[in-house]
């Protein structure tokens, strides 16, 4: 960094000045420290499992418009009879919502959730409602 130039003002408030390329480092710099802080804050989550790797198979599939409750359940490695049955409604209710011919309460998608030790927005992502933009 180049030398940066302070004064103080009129009413005794003390600024800086930095160029331009001085400033742009300085922010680089910033959102390189509060990137690294996620990282090391995801890591301690994961050691304390209170965060979970999932393989990109699963996270396609969703990607490509399927049910997120199936998903996770075929992830979770359970059969849709004993998801319905832990979460208190019936196996063709449970295909109802997972075939998207049925929304599904509040009550029921969160009963889902937490058997399936989800937050319940993690099974809120329909297609229509996710914005995909091409960056390439």
């Amino acid at each position: 960094m180049t030398i940066a130039s302070s004064f103080t003002t009129p009413n005794g408030e003390e600024m800086i000045v930095l160029s331009r390329k001085d400033y742009e480092a300085l922010i680089a710099r910033i959102e390189d420290l509060e990137d690294s802080l996620a990282v090391a804050d995801f890591e301690r989550k994961l050691a304390a499992s209170e965060e979970e790797l999932i393989p990109a198979d699963y996270v396609n599939r969703m990607g490509e418009g399927e049910s997120p409750i199936r998903v996770w359940r075929d992830f979770r490695g359970m059969a849709a009879k004993d998801l319905a049955a832990a979460a208190g409604i019936s196996t063709a209710y449970l295909s109802e919502i997972e075939t998207g011919k049925k929304d599904g309460s509040v009550a029921t998608l969160k009963a889902i959730a937490d058997v399936l030790k989800l937050d319940l927005d993690d099974l809120y992502w329909r297609h229509e409602d996710r914005k995909v933009t091409d960056t390439a």
